[in-house]
């Protein structure tokens, strides 16, 4: 199966009294990049997730977007520093008394001021927490891939039609031309009559210079490489897998092989299935840029 570097998935789950909820979404790239979006307080928790897109990705600019919410009140611990709670009282007592005011204190006004109280979170097994998260990135990531291969399937299906016009263009230009080299024969022919005005010319010469313009414009090498090419692309995209650096260098094969067709021939016919030709190996180089 053929994967597209572009996907999105997304899964959440209550797991040990937390909701986790991991996204992910990723965008083609020469190599993979992951980067994890995290609470600051499970950062350790990122090598896991890393680890993971590793063995489901190798290609590709990958985000993943991980979301933690403690659901049991025993996560959480409220302190009372009483020590300094006494110390507030007995200022605000000692102000009411030197400056004749209302005693009005009230727990709440204590509790407002700065440290009196701390809320502690308890001691979290990261590596079990590595886990949950993993666990919910697991199933974002079956959505993900399904994505993935939907998308790659669209991309084979293009590029296995876009290889079969190559392949017809190839073929085009393998008929044509021999023919140029016999109009080219034709026209020699004729200028030599021209120039000479006689009717009698040279044939052995007339041959030299057509065997020599026959073995200048010869695609004959080029036209099997751009096959066997062809076949080779068509091959992976059947096997699948991660396919996508080959696939690119192949193309680049391809686009070689279709500009010195075009440097040989001079001929208008030729040319313009040269032009479509490298048009068509263009389109399926943006399409691999997208396969993984």
């Amino acid at each position: 199966m053929v994967c597209s570097m572009t996907g999105y998935g997304r899964a959440k789950e209550t797991i040990n009294n937390r909701d986790i909820t991991v996204e992910l979404r990723s965008v083609n790239n020469r190599f993979l990049d992951c980067t994890v979006k995290i609470p600051r307080v499970y950062t350790l928790c990122e090598d896991a997730i890393k680890g993971r897109i590793q063995k489901s990705i190798t290609r590709g600019k990958v985000d993943v977007f991980v979301t933690i919410v403690s659901v049991g009140a025993e996560a959480t611990t409220v302190h009372v520093n009483h020590d300094l709670a006494a110390g507030y009282v007995r200022a605000l007592r000692s102000m009411a008394e030197t400056y004749g005011l209302r005693d009005d204190i009230s727990v709440m006004n204590v509790a407002r001021f700065s440290d009196v109280l701390a809320v502690t979170k308890a001691d979290e097994d990261l590596e079990s927490l590595s886990a949950d998260i993993c666990t919910v990135l697991d199933k974002a990531l079956e959505g993900y891939n399904v994505m993935r291969e939907t998308e790659g399937e669209k991309l084979r299906i293009d590029i296995e039609n876009r290889l079969h016009t190559i392949e017809e263009l190839t073929k085009k230009i393998e008929i044509r031309s021999p023919k140029t080299v016999a109009e080219y024969r034709e026209r020699l022919t004729a200028k030599m009559k021209e120039v000479l005005q006689s009717t009698t010319i040279d044939e052995s010469r007339i041959l030299m210079e057509a065997a020599v313009y026959a073995d200048k414009v010869a695609v004959d090498e080029e036209t099997v490489r751009l096959r066997s090419h062809v076949d080779q692309l068509r091959n992976m995209l059947t096997c699948g897998g991660v396919i996508g650096r080959k696939a690119d260098f192949l193309i680049q094969e391809l686009n070689r092989e279709s500009n010195t067709v075009g440097s040989k021939c001079c001929d208008l016919e030729v040319t313009e299935y040269v032009v479509s030709l490298k048009a068509e190996i263009e389109k399926i180089r943006e399409q691999i840029q997208n396969i993984e």
